[in-house]
């Protein structure tokens, strides 16, 4: 009911309350407000010159991120799923070929697989990350046309195996680095950063990402020159220039307003990513020893950058039933495994095919992490979790 003024009716306090207690899984509210100004700017140039389509904030935006990453090229594309989708048309997977993908992970890691008309062949994961288990994939190697390791909440695979069984198969492999803007892994070679560790990587800039849009958007990067021609082709209708097309390709392109957007928020990147270490940290230093929690596992030549904050427990749904009861946005990244998807049944996958895939799928609970989370609202979220298994007890 309205005012007579017109006005909307007041909120009561309580109202008012429960809603200022609200912790979000990720407050996009939040990270605007902190790039408001350049964003803003960034956006209205854009408007202003109306170069909506390939405008030259792509490109400068491709230029920064493959600088970020440490790769030769980054080809901006419209999603990561998108992503994935070029880049395994431009290595010719087709009908009756096979990829192999983790199950663990969300359905677009396999759905452009399916779109070519190949199969996914789905590998189990690692107890301690869920990450694409290296001895695993040597069993189930091969026949398959390519692998794509998922870098699961920001944590790298296990890429030094898994490229060394790849190569003795010559299968190339393709990053699915969807989570993992900025996470890095130390080799012999030093330090490289997910977008460099394999033939090509795919990037998602999904809003709620640690670089996200304001819409879908997503990149690929690669070292290899003539790959990046053929990938910056097929996904702009395979043209070589406005109405020559060299091969038949996608409607596959980054808007220039969310490559404008992105550009702002990448300055920012590298500390944010720091923020989220220190907050991931802070909770498995709180949680320690609290019920039959299983924290991240720690892998220091694999470092992540906790695009989620992920426990396990036996406890999942009465935990987050819990935790959600508070004001606590919880979360579950995710809940059914891609094998046991009603959209692959076809492909014959039963329950306990993939047992540690399946155990992490019932255990995973995801805690609100972003680097604008504030130490008192993480306070509050250890205080719940807590007392969940206080009373239990």
């Amino acid at each position: 009911m309205t005012q007579p003024d017109g006005s909307p009716p007041p909120r009561s306090p309580a109202l008012a309350r429960s809603s200022a207690s609200e912790i979000p899984l990720v407050d996009l509210k939040a990270a605007y407000a902190r790039h408001r100004d350049g964003i803003d700017a960034a956006m209205r140039a854009v408007i202003e010159n109306t170069r909506f389509i390939q405008g030259q904030e792509v490109g400068e935006f491709e230029r920064d991120f493959a600088r970020f990453c440490g790769a030769t090229h980054a080809v901006g594309v419209g999603s990561g799923t998108a992503a994935l989708h070029v880049v395994l048309d431009a290595l010719g997977v087709g009908p009756g070929d096979e990829v192999a993908v983790p199950s663990h992970t969300f359905i677009a890691t396999a759905e452009p697989v399916t779109w070519l008309g190949a199969r996914p062949r789905f590998v189990e994961v690692e107890p301690e990350t869920g990450c694409l288990d290296p001895i695993a994939l040597k069993s189930a190697i091969d026949g398959v046309k390519a692998v794509i390791p998922v870098h699961l909440y920001g944590r790298p695979a296990d890429m030094s195996a898994i490229s060394s069984i790849a190569a003795d198969a010559g299968v190339p492999v393709i990053e699915d680095a969807a989570q993992a803007h900025g996470a890095d892994v130390t080799g012999p070679d030093g330090t490289r950063r997910a977008g460099t560790l394999a033939l090509a990587a795919c990037f998602s800039f999904y809003p709620g990402k640690n670089l996200g849009a304001f819409g879908d958007a997503g990149a690929i990067t690669t070292d290899n020159d003539d790959l990046a021609h053929r990938l910056r082709m097929l996904r702009d209708h395979g043209r070589t220039s406005k109405y020559e097309h060299e091969m038949v390709g996608h409607a596959h392109r980054l808007d220039t307003l969310q490559a404008a957007v992105l550009a702002v928020k990448l300055t920012t990147l590298a500390e944010d990513n720091e923020r989220r270490r220190a907050l991931a940290a802070a909770y498995s230093a709180a949680l320690a020893g609290v019920g039959d929690l299983v924290p991240p596992a720690e892998t220091p030549d694999r470092r992540g950058v906790f695009h989620l904050y992920v426990l396990r427990t036996h406890h999942r749904d009465a935990l987050l039933a819990h935790l959600q009861a508070r004001g606590i946005g919880a979360g579950v990244h995710y809940p059914i495994p891609v094998h046991l998807q009603p959209a692959y049944a076809s492909l014959g996958y039963r329950e306990g095919s993939l047992p540690v895939t399946e155990a992490w799928a019932r255990q995973c609970l995801s805690l609100p992490l972003y680097p604008e989370l504030t130490e008192e609202q993480q306070g509050r979220i250890v205080a719940a979790v807590r007392s969940y298994f206080e009373s239990a007890a």
